[in-house]
């Protein structure tokens, strides 16, 4: 695999409108070695479609896909007040954070566009650990506005059915201390 990736980074950036040297093509396959085949083969698509300018092994791992949204879907998953329910990644809770004290002091745009930055920031600090996404949920107070959120998560493949069914996925009633204790890790 390593040897046709090393063809398919030297025609990708030569389809990019540059050329890449076989040693310099080595050097990236050899960075990519680590990462999901599969991922890099959709990255290298993207770079095709996408890119405007040199391939690089950044703008390659800029686009793979590991299940992290990019930084505008994750802002708008984003839950404005403790009534909302989200499932979110470590990099998106992080991020959201970081800039509450804007949100606070009513700088959506501001609060925006830093969200954005830490976010992407966030993100590509985890692709370059080789840190898999990790989804959690985070059950807003308003019990009824659970199931979008649980349902597009599973739709998702970020939570099993299972799980979000344990969370209350269709679950209309009361919620119970135990159920509370789950959501919560026994903190209220």
């Amino acid at each position: 695999m390593n040897g046709t990736l090393v063809e398919r980074l030297v025609l990708t950036a030569e389809a990019c409108g540059t050329n890449l040297s076989d040693g310099a093509a080595a050097l990236i396959a050899s960075e990519l070695a680590t990462y999901d085949q599969a991922q890099v083969a959709g990255a290298l698509r993207k770079c095709l479609r996408d890119l405007k300018g040199r391939l690089s092994l950044a703008a390659i791992i800029e686009r793979l896909d590991d299940g992290r949204p990019g930084a505008d879907e994750a802002w708008s998953m984003m839950p404005f007040d403790e009534s909302q329910t989200v499932v979110w990644s470590d990099e998106m809770a992080a991020a959201l954070g970081i800039v509450q004290p804007l949100l606070d002091e009513g700088d959506k745009v501001g609060a925006r566009m830093a969200f954005r930055e830490c976010y992407t920031r966030l993100v590509a600090e985890a692709r370059d650990e080789r840190k898999p996404v990790n989804w959690t949920p985070s059950l807003g107070h308003d019990p009824r506005g659970r199931d979008g959120a649980l349902l597009l998560a599973v739709e998702k493949g970020r939570l099993t059915r299972s799980h979000a069914e344990h969370l209350g996925l269709g679950y209309s009633g009361p919620v119970s201390q135990d159920m509370m204790a789950l959501v919560y890790g026994g903190k209220q």
